[in-house]
C-alpha cells in the first residue's frame, strides 16, 4: 500500500496532483478548518501530514498518530506546534522559510496607508449613498515624511524597510541583531532602543515571533509610550499585542489607530488564549482596520508554499533530509 499523506487544509489541485503519484493522498477539500478529532482520525495511519496556521500538535496528537514521520508546515511562524515533542517522537517538522515575506510586507505598506489615510470610512461613506461631491472631510496622516518604527528587523522586517523608501520616511528599528552598516544604509535605517523606537515614531509596527518574552510587547504601559496619535500595525503574531490594551489606548485618543490582519484568539500556543477578538475592537470601525490573516494570501505564492510542503514530505519519505527542517529527530 502507498503511504498515506493527510493535508489538513484546503490547497491547490496541483499540490494534490503532484503528492498522489506517489502516496495516497487525503486532502481536506473545504476551505473550512476540521475538528482536531477528525484530524487526528484521519492522520491515525499516515506518515506524513501537511499544516497549516489553525493548526496545533501536542504530544497528545503525536501520540495518537504513530506512524507519523513528517509534519510539513505551510507556513513560516510555527509557535503552535510543540517542535520538541515532534523531536521526541522522532517526527521531522519543516517550515517555508522565504516565501512569506513579500507579500506579508506588502500587506503592511497596505495595512499602514488604509489606516492612516481612513480608506475604509471613506468607502463605507460613499456606500451609505450621502456623497454628494468633494468636502472637507477625512483628514488624515500622510505615511510620507513620517517615522516609522520597526520591531525586529528580519527578513520581513528588512522588507518592509526596503518598500518603505519610496515614501521618503525615516526608519527607526529595535532588534538584539544589529544590522551591518553597509545594509544599514541600503536599507536607510537606524538602529535604537525598544523605548526610542516607540516613543518616536508615528507607526508602529512589531514583527517579532510569539516567545514568552514578546507576549503582549505592546501593552499599556508600553503603548503609553508611544506619541500620543500614532498607529500601531499588527502583522506578526496576535499576543504580542495586547488587544484590551489597545481598545483602552483608542479610547483615550493616545493611539489613533490599530490595524492587524492577525489575533489573540489565534494563538494555540497559549493556554489562556481569548476565543474571540474583543467585541470594542470589531464595533470601532473608525480607527481600526483588520484583514483576516491574509498576510501570504498571494495565489501564486500560496500554491508554491504549499508545493514546497510538499516536496520536504517526498524528501522525508525517501529518506533524505527535508529542506526546512527545524528539527533533527534522527
Amino acid at each position: 500500500m502507498k503511504p498515506k499523506v493527510v493535508i489538513t487544509h484546503w490547497v491547490h489541485p496541483e499540490v494534490i496532483e503532484f503528492l498522489n503519484q506517489y502516496y495516497e493522498v487525503l486532502p481536506n477539500l473545504t476551505r473550512e478548518t476540521l475538528p482536531r478529532e477528525e484530524i487526528i482520525r484521519r492522520t491515525r495511519d499516515a506518515e506524513a501530514i501537511m499544516v497549516f496556521m489553525p493548526d496545533h500538535i501536542d504530544a497528545d496528537f503525536l501520540d495518537a498518530c504513530p506512524k507519523l514521520k513528517i509534519i510539513a508546515a505551510a507556513l513560516k511562524g510555527y509557535d503552535n506546534f510543540d517542535i520538541d515533542a515532534c523531536t521526541k517522537h522522532g517526527v521531522w517538522f519543516t517550515i517555508v522559510q522565504d516565501l512569506l515575506t513579500i507579500p506579508t510586507a506588502e500587506l503592511t505598506i497596505g495595512l499602514l496607508i488604509a489606516l492612516s489615510r481612513k480608506i475604509l470610512p471613506g468607502d463605507r461613506y460613499i456606500r451609505s449613498g450621502e456623497f454628494r461631491g468633494w468636502r472637507p472631510m477625512f483628514y488624515g496622516t500622510g505615511l510620507n515624511g513620517s517615522t516609522v518604527g520597526i520591531i525586529g528587523m528580519g527578513a520581513v522586517g528588512r522588507a518592509i524597510a526596503k518598500m518603505l523608501q519610496g515614501f521618503d520616511v525615516k526608519i527607526f528599528y529595535c532588534d538584539p541583531v544589529v544590522l551591518s552598516e553597509e545594509e544599514s544604509e541600503k536599507l536607510r535605517v537606524s538602529h535604537a532602543s525598544f523605548e526610542y523606537v516607540i516613543g518616536n515614531s508615528e507607526f508602529v509596527v512589531p514583527m517579532v515571533p510569539l516567545t514568552p518574552y514578546t507576549k503582549h510587547m505592546l501593552n499599556d504601559k508600553t503603548i503609553s509610550k508611544m506619541k500620543a496619535g500614532s498607529f500601531l500595525v499588527n502583522v506578526c503574531r496576535g499576543s504580542v499585542v495586547d488587544e484590551h490594551a489597545v481598545v483602552r489606548a483608542l479610547a483615550s485618543g493616545h493611539l489613533a489607530g490599530y490595524a492587524a490582519d492577525v489575533f489573540e484568539m489565534e494563538d494555540w500556543a497559549r493556554a489562556d488564549r481569548p476565543r474571540e477578538i474583543p467585541k470594542e475592537l470589531i464595533e470601532n470601525t473608525e480607527q481600526t482596520v483588520f484583514t483576516p490573516h491574509i498576510g501570504s494570501a498571494v495565489d501564486s505564492i500560496r500554491r508554491e508554499i504549499a508545493m514546497q510542503a510538499a516536496r520536504s514530505i517526498i524528501q522525508v519519505l525517501n529518506g533524505e533530509i527535508p529542506d526546512g527542517a527545524i528539527n533533527n529527530p534522527q
